[in-house]
């Protein structure tokens, strides 16, 4: 497996990056792709561990080991071959997870030293399209079946996909103008440009799956009709009801959710960049950080976002507040030993870019107590936080920062209730998820997976979560009665 000890000979080396202060200035990815030679070297510091622990960092179970040996072996359509069989979309894991993989290789016992196994991934699917290997593989014979996969995240896709190279009838509903959920309206340009959504979902098409864009089921589409045209539906509408921010103020003009700054963004992006949405959009939100003091609210990934898109369209400075205490730089082997993911210090990639323009600020501990202003936002009171839940405010820390645009990225609670959920009336779990302990819900013929399911997780888990949910699909509608032809 790889060379014997390339991992003594190579050092680690990790995704390069463009330059902060010329990417702020454009839309395009970040990230920059190795040359062949130095991924080879990369991949043959994989070694033959024995146990790769690896594996138990990926939730899709990846084959890691063999395509990175294959990939120390020039073998890249093997390798593609061996990613495939385990993850529908590596260009979207490969450039969007955060790689708890890394974090369990067995090298990163020695923090900071694991295999970089994104950056391979991505380099092996870039690979394959730039060779013209990934193409359409639809079902050699049809089943008859029909499945309505309702949402169009990496679960929707990943479900839709697997059901319908199985041979079933595939419709996907997506409310949004285009398909991609999160990946195509929250997450930006920069960190994944919108044509290799497109690439995907034209493989898909070309295999039999439909889409149905701009329709909301529940809304648009009476659920009663839905049950009657489909076998099996899937739910697949992931986590969208945004944590709440509590404090006096907070409906004042200038104070908004994440995902509505991220979604104007993203639609004016499309808009000035393509591709152009296959159904008609709603008009542009007209949220803007142009010259403004933005402050985020939120330390994720989500806010990282918010804070890449305001440096990029001009905002005078951005202030991002996390309520928890700042992590410690490395490991803390008392808390999150390895091969777990580790509880520490990181930059994110829009903060990097915020503080080499001479704009941004992390803060951490900070809990907002209320918002003012007149007639809109212009000050956010907060105080420092005490460091254990529910990070009451300490007494006499109490301040003023001033704010013009004030974005909550905060996480999301649960998905909406309303809609194809609520039309359907499956039933919920506790913290307000669709209660489906082996991808079925309480409702026969109705399935759900993804973040609507499980909760606010990541895009390897959502595949995951799609992949395992068509099984169940399957082995449904396996038990139906032969339809007439």
């Amino acid at each position: 497996m790889g060379e014997l000890k390339g991992f003594m000979r190579v050092g680690r080396a990790p995704i390069p990056e463009r330059d902060a202060l010329e990417r702020v200035h454009d839309y395009r990815e970040f990230l920059i792709t190795r040359p062949v030679a130095e991924l080879r070297d990369q991949g043959a510091r994989c070694m033959d561990c024995g146990v790769p622990f690896c594996h138990s960092g990926c939730p899709l179970g990846n084959l890691i080991p063999d395509w990175n040996d294959l990939v120390y072996r020039d073998r890249w359509q093997d390798a593609i071959s061996q990613l495939h069989f385990t993850n529908n979309f590596p260009e979207f894991t490969g450039r969007l997870c955060p790689a708890p993989c890394e974090a369990a290789c067995v090298l990163e016992i020695n923090e900071g030293d694991a295999v970089t196994i994104k950056q391979i991934e991505n380099s092996i699917i870039n690979h394959a399209f730039d060779a013209g290997w990934v193409v359409p593989a639809p079902p050699t014979f049809e089943s008859g079946r029909r499945i309505a996969v309702v949402g169009s995240g990496p679960a929707g896709l990943a479900a839709a996909q697997q059901l319908r190279r199985a041979g079933h009838g595939v419709v996907v509903f997506e409310r949004d103008e285009a398909a991609g959920g999160l990946v195509r309206f929250g997450v930006p340009d920069f960190k994944i440009e919108k044509w290799v959504i497109e690439r995907r979902l034209e493989q898909m098409a070309a295999e039999g799956v439909e889409f149905r864009l701009g329709v909301d089921v529940g809304v648009d589409l009476d659920v009663a009709t839905l049950r009657e045209e489909f076998d099996a539906v899937v739910l697949a509408v992931g986590s969208r009801v945004p944590r709440e921010l509590a404090v006096p103020g907070r409906e004042l003009p200038g104070t908004h959710f994440a995902m509505e700054y991220l979604y104007a963004r993203n639609r004016w992006a499309a808009a000035e960049f393509g591709p152009a949405p296959a159904a008609s959009p709603p008009p542009v939100n007209p949220i803007s950080a142009a010259g403004k003091d933005v402050v985020v609210i939120g330390g994720g990934d989500t806010g990282a976002d918010c804070v890449g898109q305001a440096v990029r369209e001009g905002a005078s400075s951005v202030l991002q507040l996390e309520l928890v205490p700042e992590p410690p730089p490395s490991r803390p082997d008392d808390r999150t030993p390895w091969p777990r993911w580790p509880n520490k210090m990181r930059l994110s990639y829009a903060m990097k870019e915020a503080q080499a323009a001479g704009l941004g600020e992390l803060g951490f501990s900070v809990v907002t107590t209320r918002i003012t202003g007149e007639g809109r936002v212009q000050a956010l009171h907060v105080a420092n936080a005490q460091a254990a839940p529910p990070f009451d405010p300490v007494e006499g820390t109490e301040r003023e920062l001033h704010a013009d645009l004030v974005l909550l990225a905060m996480g999301f609670v649960h998905p909406e209730h309303g809609g194809a959920v609520g039309g359907l009336g499956v039933a919920l779990d506790g913290r307000g998820n669709v209660e489906a302990p082996a991808y079925a819900t309480s409702v026969e013929g109705v399935f759900a997976a993804g973040d609507a399911r499980r909760g606010q997780s990541l895009i390897v888990w959502a595949i995951n979560e799609g992949r395992q949910c068509a099984l169940a699909v399957e082995q449904f509608v396996a038990t139906l009665p032969v339809r007439a032809s």
